[in-house]
């Protein structure tokens, strides 16, 4: 028997569909700041006094994505992944994914999704 965690949003596959545009919208601004933050570390020899501030700079973009995701009603499963509760597993989608596409039950995870459409 699976295990439903606390969410308290479900979705249809409609309903995910729906809400993919916003999702998708926040999820490309998060990662184009990421990736902006990122360049600038990699520039960084280790050490440098701006590495600490960079890298809370990043921990803030992903923190801020992530309760931006939640705000919406979706879960967070990792970086750029998102999953809409069915209460009876997940739709899955994963930036930079066109559609949602994807399902897997509470206890497959990512790794055990299926192509759906």
């Amino acid at each position: 028997m699976s295990t439903r965690p606390s969410s308290s949003r479900r979705f249809t596959l409609k309903d995910a569909q729906l809400l993919l545009p916003a999702v998708r919208a926040r999820t490309a601004d998060a990662v184009a700041q990421a990736r902006a933050v990122a360049e600038r570390l990699d520039r960084l020899p280790n050490g440098h006094p701006d590495r600490e501030r960079l890298l809370q700079a990043l921990d803030r973009v992903i923190g801020d994505w992530t309760s931006a995701i939640q705000a919406l009603g979706a879960e967070v499963k990792g970086l750029w992944l998102v999953d809409f509760d069915t209460g009876e597993g997940y739709y899955c989608w994963r930036y930079p994914e066109a559609a949602v596409q994807h399902y897997h039950g509470y206890e497959e995870g990512f790794a055990g999704r299926m192509k759906i459409v």
